[in-house]
């Protein structure tokens, strides 16, 4: 389906996350969120748990970014940031047990 690269695009990851790790995978999932924030175009970014129903999901984040050319240079920081701190996101999330689906989405 065409994609505006001039609308707002949405990056939605879902988790499927160990009951004793979820609160330490919650905790890294604000930390990250609380950078993207800071970056030019991000419009809103939230960690969200399950609270009920059958989904097999059980940790959600969403980031809603002005567009593609902001989600390329958030890219580009995030994981200028990530080496700076020593920290590898596929090693932490495996590490935990945790499987993800990751995609962007845009307004339908």
């Amino acid at each position: 389906m065409p994609h505006d690269s001039s609308a707002t695009v949405f990056r939605i990851d879902k988790f499927i996350v160990p009951a004793a790790v979820l609160n330490v995978f919650v905790d890294q999932m604000h930390r990250i969120q609380n950078t993207l924030r800071t970056l030019p175009g991000c419009l809103r970014a939230m960690v969200l748990t399950q609270t009920g129903g059958p989904g097999e999901f059980n940790a959600l984040t969403v980031v809603e970014w002005a567009n593609d050319e902001a989600v390329a240079a958030a890219q580009q920081a995030v994981q200028k940031k990530f080496a700076e701190d020593g920290f590898d996101p596929k090693t932490f999330v495996q590490g935990l047990g945790v499987r993800s689906d990751l995609a962007m989405y845009a307004q339908a």
